[in-house]
């Protein structure tokens, strides 16, 4: 039985209960004095201690005050139509009025089986079906190599865009690149400067990545130099810009990120068929709205009325576009590609953004508390960490990469909660030993194959399931933990926290080791094959699914020998 299953179950007794009780109980209903009761009220979770059941049930205690009961009462009353559920083997009433469930062999272990025949696809869930979704992250300048700051959201970001589509979210994950503005002057002119051997000008980029660029500029445009000025510095900073962006797109994919849309910045100003950018047309649309005003010769938005602590000029006095004119039409795409809400991740260095880009969504008509969101990571170091020769003072993502690997980084990233401070170990992550944690985890994952392998050469198969028979404490212990992936999963989208993820394979790695200690697939010596072995190859089986399916999440490869 799936928790899935039990809920369902479990829900359709509550609803009789309600009935019985005089109160209509399914959610939506909307009559008059009707609880409304569905799906998500009732949450199985599993108890810390396990010695009190399979699954723990509060739904008595948010019920009992609407309906004028002791929790207690209704908690015995519902549990005796629980206990007649197939495959629960005994309810009881505990504390305040918990209900706690325990499951016979035969049906917990049933879920094993379909996890093996799932996949891949054991884990997805519908807890976000109907929400679209649009996941920004990393938006770097095209001016320079990905540091470790990009690093960090590249890893969070990517993996909460997985959590989110494997909870049913239509989600597209977005780069928005900045290749408009004084920087991409900036940039040109450092391009074209390192060309002609000349020092980086003022307000340029240095670093020997920009000599680098232009040796490629060179390659491409071998006449740049006798081109006029004004054509020359054109070809440097398109030329320069399109490598840089091809070297980010690289940097990213060999770190297992992958973006559905890269968004010029540029498009933005970019005139339609009847002459009018969407930055123009943005200002017309918050006009409507009411919430433009003008002053001094500049268009404003009155963003105060949404909470931001001063009003945002969106053109100057000059005629000349600010960065939040980009902010506010690139808000309104989205909209307009069907996106209902949205979700920035940001670097630390941009508080000042929350409040500014919560009251254009206000300006723009949409509710700030629901259609927007802003995470905001903290910053992250690495002890002894190596500073890019090639790009000056930064650490480099690909050195990064190169360094500890891809799997190390993506993992140890995961595992901690975006707004926390953190500071890596490199010599913890290139230890092999279960000291570091994706050691211990993968290693639990090429262990599954190994005695999937051993298996195999002695005659073992799935050709029988009977799951009665995982009757060991560490099989059902094991059992239980399996049956959590969806519900970890759902609460990672939900809460945009892919390192509860990680946090519970390394549960479920310490689950499964204790386990191969504890009960053999394999027969010793003479011994036969029982229906008990092949049973276990199943879990075995199913145990590595879980595992894979919980690293991919993360990004992480699960190797099959290690």
């Amino acid at each position: 039985m799936t928790p899935a299953e039990l809920s369902a179950a479990v829900l359709a007794i509550v609803q009789d209960e309600l009935a019985r009780r005089g109160s209509a109980g399914l959610a939506g209903t909307g009559e008059a004095g009707a609880l409304q009761v569905g799906p998500d009220d009732v949450t199985l979770e599993r108890p810390k201690n396990r010695d009190h059941g399979d699954w723990a049930l509060n739904i008595a205690m948010k019920l009992a005050k609407q309906l004028g009961t002791n929790p207690r009462e209704l908690a015995a009353a519902l549990a005796a139509g629980i206990g007649a559920i197939p495959g629960v083997a005994g309810v009881e009433v505990a504390g305040p009025g918990f209900i706690n469930i325990r499951l016979d062999a035969g049906a917990a272990g049933a879920l094993v089986k379909t996890i093996v025949e799932l996949g891949e696809n054991y884990g997805h869930n519908d807890a976000l079906a109907g929400q679209t979704i649009n996941l920004e992250f990393v938006s770097a300048n095209p001016t320079g190599p990905l540091h470790i700051g990009h690093t960090r959201w590249a890893a969070l970001g990517d993996s909460i865009a997985r959590v989110l589509t494997a909870s049913g979210a239509h989600m597209v994950s977005e780069f928005y690149i900045n290749d408009a503005g004084n920087q991409m002057d900036n940039f040109g002119a450092s391009v074209l400067a390192a060309l002609k051997g000349e020092p980086t000008p003022e307000n340029g980029y240095p670093g020997t990545y920009v000599t680098a660029l232009a040796e490629r500029v060179r390659e491409q445009h071998p006449g740049i130099l006798d081109e006029t000025p004004d054509a020359a510095l054109a070809l440097a900073r398109e030329t320069g810009y399109q490598l840089q962006l091809a070297d980010i797109r690289e940097s990213l994919e060999k770190f297992n990120v992958h973006f559905d849309v890269w968004f010029s910045e540029r498009t933005l100003h970019e005139p339609d068929a009847s002459g009018t950018s969407p930055v123009e047309s943005a200002i017309g649309r918050l006009r409507a709205q009411g919430h433009v005003f003008e002053e001094d010769g500049a268009v404003w938005v009155r963003t105060t009325d949404f909470g931001d602590d001063k009003d945002r000029v969106i053109r100057r006095s000059n005629g000349v576009y600010t960065y939040f004119a980009s902010d506010a039409a690139y808000y309104l795409d989205k909209g307009d590609r069907g996106f209902a809400h949205k979700i920035y991740l940001l670097g630390a260095d941009h508080h000042g953004y929350v409040h500014r880009l919560k009251a254009l969504a206000g300006a723009a008509g949409d509710d700030p508390e629901k259609d927007i969101e802003i995470l905001i990571g903290q910053l992250v170091s690495i002890n002894g960490a190596r500073l890019s020769k090639r790009a000056g003072n930064i650490i480099e993502l690909d050195d990064l990469r190169e360094w500890l690997g891809t799997d190390a980084l993506r993992y140890s990233l995961g595992r901690y909660p975006a707004d926390s401070p953190l500071t890596l170990d490199p010599e913890l992550l290139k230890k092999r030993t279960n000291d570091n944690p994706v050691f211990y985890v993968q290693y639990a994952h090429a262990r599954t194959h190994q005695v999937a392998r051993n298996a195999q050469s002695s005659g073992v198969d799935r050709s029988a399931f009977e799951p009665e028979s995982l009757v060991h404490e560490t099989e059902n212990n094991l059992v239980g933990l399996l049956a959590e992936l969806p519900r970890i999963v759902a609460q990672s989208a939900q809460l945009r926290e892919p390192h509860r993820v990680a946090r519970y394979l390394e549960e479920l790695a310490g689950a499964y080791h204790r386990w191969y200690d504890s009960c053999r697939v394999t027969p010793l010596g003479d011994e036969p094959v029982t229906d008990v072995h092949r049973t276990r190859l199943w879990l075995n089986d199913a145990a590595g699914v879980v595992l894979r399916n919980g690293l991919g999440l993360l990004g992480v490869s699960a190797p099959e020998r290690m």
